[in-house]
């Protein structure tokens, strides 16, 4: 790639970046069905014609936030260290994130994650792309699964099946005691005891496929 090239990446990326902080900064506001997109492109200074070039739904404004990580599990699998099964190396990833408190684990108290949160959420449009976002995820480590573990197909999706609705019960879990006030600190011994009970589970059904530990 060019200068001029990765110039014009990064530009498109700072105004991706811009239009989707705008929006969410107006719908935490005002309410996500209250603002029109019109009011999103006004307020960020672009056109409509532009702020949809980079966002086709106005939902992908918000779902936008969490789109580096519907993947993220797929890829976990696929550069696992040699050796590595693909459930040690799903489950040191989730307890280095919650050690790290990110967001997608749920054990995030910041004030501005967890308005977004409510937000997603309590709006059946954003709620309902969510559960897209999980069947993105569930294929992506369905494949990673059959393409790097050599598991079967059928093998592939039933355990990317289980291993997603896990991982996305711990969040959940976590979430919701944020909400309610706990502190991540506080809740994350029991986030850990919770994430070990969860994996140790997994591992008992998929260990006889080689996909345990």
């Amino acid at each position: 790639m060019s200068e001029q090239e990765g110039l014009r990446e990064r530009k498109k990326r700072r105004t991706r970046e811009t239009i989707s902080e705008v929006a969410i900064a107006l719908f935490l506001e005002k309410g996500f069905d209250q603002v029109p997109v019109a009011e999103v492109a006004e307020k960020a200074e672009v056109s409509r014609r532009t702020l949809f070039t980079y966002f086709p739904k106005k939902e992908d404004l918000v779902v936008h936030r969490f789109a580096d990580h519907e993947t993220e599990a797929g890829r976990v699998v696929a550069a696992r260290a040699d050796g590595v099964s693909p459930l040690r190396a799903l489950r040191e990833h989730f307890l280095d994130g919650l050690r790290q408190r990110d967001p997608i684990t749920g054990l995030n108290d910041r004030p501005a994650i967890l308005a977004l949160y409510r937000m997603v959420g309590g709006t059946p449009a954003l709620a309902a792309r969510m559960l897209q976002y999980n069947a993105n995820a569930r294929q992506a480590l369905a494949d990673a699964l059959r393409d790097t573990a050599g598991a079967p197909a059928l093998t592939a999706d039933l355990a990317a099946a289980q291993i997603i609705s896990v991982l996305w019960t711990l969040q959940n879990t976590n979430g919701e005691r944020m909400r309610a006030g706990e502190r991540a600190d506080d809740r994350y011994p029991r986030a850990v005891e919770a994430a070990e009970h969860g994996f140790a589970l997994l591992a008992g059904g998929l260990a006889a496929a080689g996909l345990g530990e």
